[in-house]
């Protein structure tokens, strides 16, 4: 690991709505030192700790997923590759999650707007032993945000957009993600990961944003729980590795990364079978969606709000053709009453 050298810092006004090898950087580091960005939500302030669903129906989707930067990393060429450690994230004491019309997995099915606004517990997450919870003053009960009185999502904070500039002369959107990263929403890259991204442009011209405090693999509802964040990164550059065309990341021994806030309580899963991938993933959630109903006694519309903040999206079997296999897996820990030990009467 390399030691750094100085520590820098990017503010919320150094920030940009595209990717472009034109953007001016905000500042020049060098390989090993340390840059701290301080970075508001996705919504780019449309959303507040007092918004109602208003703001969903009037959201200005062109000026969401603000990224802040461009860090110019001396020595980053173009056929060279940019390694960025995640060295400490501090989320923010709120954050939301929302529906918005047409966004999402299951956009067609989802079509009025909903807000959720999230009370956390602000700051960084730390490890702890132990394992169950005893109390609202344990130390699990801080890194816990609450849905209802029955559900509270563990959190695991990560920064849904991290990437460089494109090689060519363009301006791409921040929201869809691309081969030199951005918007890639990938819950796994959190602290003590180090994500590799490919340098087209020379200093690689690195920005972030985007900041969630949990998320299930797929964010089916198209958000998470989103919060302004304050991320720390270390900076390496990995020269001649052109083979490097799209974001690899490297996680540690779980024994090194953050422990579990609630013991493993199993999980349950749906499938969705279909020819068309996208629709054996929805056929999954939709399942997911049904049980959750069923079993738990959430609306519809809470139950796609927590499948997109719990629930983890698989593919199961891809080759056996012409029919694809995706699960929703949903960890049972989340419930009170597993986290207990007892069982609902109703749940299967």
């Amino acid at each position: 690991m390399p030691t750094s050298k100085h520590s820098f810092h990017i503010h919320r006004d150094q920030v940009h709505l595209k990717w472009t090898k034109k953007q001016p950087p905000a500042l020049t580091v060098s390989p090993g030192d340390i840059v701290t960005f301080d970075c508001i939500d996705g919504s780019n302030y449309q959303v507040t700790p007092q918004s109602t669903s208003d703001a969903i129906l009037n959201f200005d989707v062109s000026l969401a997923d603000p990224v802040f930067g461009p860090v110019y990393v001396n020595g980053a060429e173009p056929g060279d590759a940019l390694e960025i450690e995640v060295v400490e994230l501090q989320t923010a004491d709120w954050g939301w999650t929302a529906i918005v019309p047409n966004f999402g997995l299951l956009q067609k099915e989802f079509e009025e707007p909903c807000l959720k606004i999230w009370k956390l517990p602000e700051g960084r997450h730390d490890s702890v032993n132990g394992e169950a919870m005893t109390g609202v003053g344990n130390r699990r009960s801080e890194r816990l945000a609450v849905f209802n009185d029955q559900i509270r999502i563990p959190l695991r904070p990560f920064m849904g957009t991290m990437g460089v500039a494109p090689g060519d002369d363009g301006e791409y959107s921040t929201i869809p993600p691309l081969e030199t990263g951005g918007n890639i929403d990938c819950r796994h890259i959190t602290e003590g990961t180090r994500l590799i991204l490919p340098v087209r442009t020379p200093g690689a011209l690195f920005s972030c944003g985007d900041g969630h405090a949990a998320q299930g693999d797929g964010e089916v509802c198209g958000s998470a729980i989103e919060t302004p964040m304050k991320v720390t990164l270390r900076f390496s550059v990995l020269k001649n590795h052109d083979w490097v065309q799209s974001p690899h990341f490297r996680s540690p021994p779980e024994s090194e990364g953050p422990r579990r806030v609630l013991p493993d309580r199993g999980s349950y899963s749906t499938m969705g079978i279909d020819s068309d991938l996208l629709e054996a993933s929805r056929k999954a959630v939709r399942a997911m969606i049904q049980y959750l109903g069923r079993t738990r006694g959430l609306s519809r519309t809470d139950a796609y709000m927590l499948s997109s903040i719990a629930v983890d999206m698989r593919i199961a079997e891809i080759v056996d053709m012409p029919n694809h296999a995706v699960t929703a897996t949903l960890p049972l820990n989340i419930f009170v009453d597993e986290a207990n030990g007892t069982t609902c009467s109703d749940h299967p």
